[in-house]
């Protein structure tokens, strides 16, 4: 069991708890880097994907797990993320070190417009707003064929950077570490998000509302901020799907997206950056895994390879049933209860992380 003591305030907003903890992150990270050396194209081009769904999910992660926001409609801002990043590559010539965190931008300030006539909604009226959104998006991109190509789609570029060539093809091992290096800059804004005044705010306006207000917090400001961050987030990640997929249209981007991203944070673990990760490792490796499993059960039964169709999402949802039922924390929250177990053996308390059942009277008036 490890004490850790905080002599001061600083202390309380450290990127680590103790030297420990940043001893494994940082082998975490060199794992990380080596991977293209320990794996072969196959694994690595999957890693690229799961990392890429890590990003988004850490986009949706700040309203949803920080603010308390629910959203159905951020395939929407992958798309806007994707088809900006695109757009200014070819049709303006701008170059990717420019048009990535340009596109970001440009979906950011499209969810924090969205987000001012939203600020009211709560709840399932808010999903319901986001989840019109998403499918407007879908409908826009086809009517805007002389831009977006409709449904044909649009091919994205290879990515230049003072002449070094970046594609998930020809070379996945430099596309991988690119997604790795904007995973751990998201990671770094994200923390320091939570750090910040901003970040005491998205939670204040989660916990309550009525109480936030009280204290000063401008809840309808920090929506809009909040949905502003997340989306710019989820932008790049969609500039970086883009990328990865190689061709796009709106079907690339339909509202099963958004469901999936939403149920992705859900099982990962709400209100963390590893819960985000969780999540992003089930979502692109469950098709890997469902196949796998299926050639070997083929083998050994000697039959042929039968595809079921709706697998994957009959598994996906009985995940997040699962979970829902039996770990409403998700998987980062079961870690965090093993860790508990053994950090506090023998005085760990079967009770501990019991959900509480008792609301403040302010909840009560929502």
């Amino acid at each position: 069991m490890r004490t850790v003591f905080k002599t001061s305030y600083d202390a309380d907003i450290n990127y680590f708890r103790h030297g420990a903890q940043a001893a494994w992150y940082m082998l975490l990270l060199v794992l990380a880097l080596c991977l293209p050396f320990l794996m072969g194209t196959f694994w690595i081009g999957e890693m690229t994907n799961m990392l890429i769904w890590a990003i988004a999910g850490m986009g949706l992660m700040i309203l949803v797990g920080q603010t308390g926001q629910a959203s159905l409609g951020h395939a929407a801002f992958l798309a806007i993320g994707c088809y900006a990043n695109v757009l200014l590559q070819e049709k303006l010539g701008v170059p990717f070190l420019l048009s990535f965190p340009l596109a970001g931008v440009i979906a950011g300030l499209a969810g924090a417009l969205i987000a001012m006539p939203m600020t009211k909604l709560h709840g399932i009226y808010l999903a319901i707003g986001t989840l019109a959104i998403s499918i407007l998006t879908d409908d826009l991109i086809v009517i805007a064929e002389p831009l977006t190509n409709g449904v044909v789609g649009l091919f994205a570029p290879t990515i230049d950077i003072f002449g070094l060539q970046f594609d998930r093809y020809a070379t996945p091992d430099r596309f991988y570490w690119l997604v790795l290096f904007v995973a751990v800059v998201i990671i770094l804004v994200y923390r320091n998000i939570l750090r910040s005044p901003l970040g005491r705010a998205f939670a204040a306006v989660r916990d309550s509302e009525v109480s936030a207000q009280a204290m000063g917090v401008n809840v309808a400001r920090t929506k809009a901020l909040s949905f502003g961050i997340s989306t710019a987030i989820t932008g790049l990640a969609g500039a970086l799907m883009g990328h990865f997929a190689g061709i796009f249209n709106n079907e690339t981007f339909n509202i099963i997206i958004s469901i999936q991203l939403l149920l992705m944070i859900v099982i990962g673990g709400l209100g963390s950056i590893h819960g985000a990760f969780f999540g992003a490792i089930v979502v692109a490796l469950l098709p890997q895994a469902i196949a796998i499993s299926r050639d070997l059960v083929s083998g050994f039964v000697g039959g042929g390879t039968v595809a079921i169709p709706g697998l994957e999402s009959a598994i996906f949802g009985a995940l997040l049933i699962g979970f829902i039922l039996f770990e409403p924390m998700g998987i980062y929250g079961r870690w965090l209860k093993i860790r508990t177990y053994f950090e506090l053996f023998p005085f760990y308390r079967k009770d501990m992380f019991r959900r509480q059942k008792s609301y403040l009277k302010t909840e009560r008036m929502r």
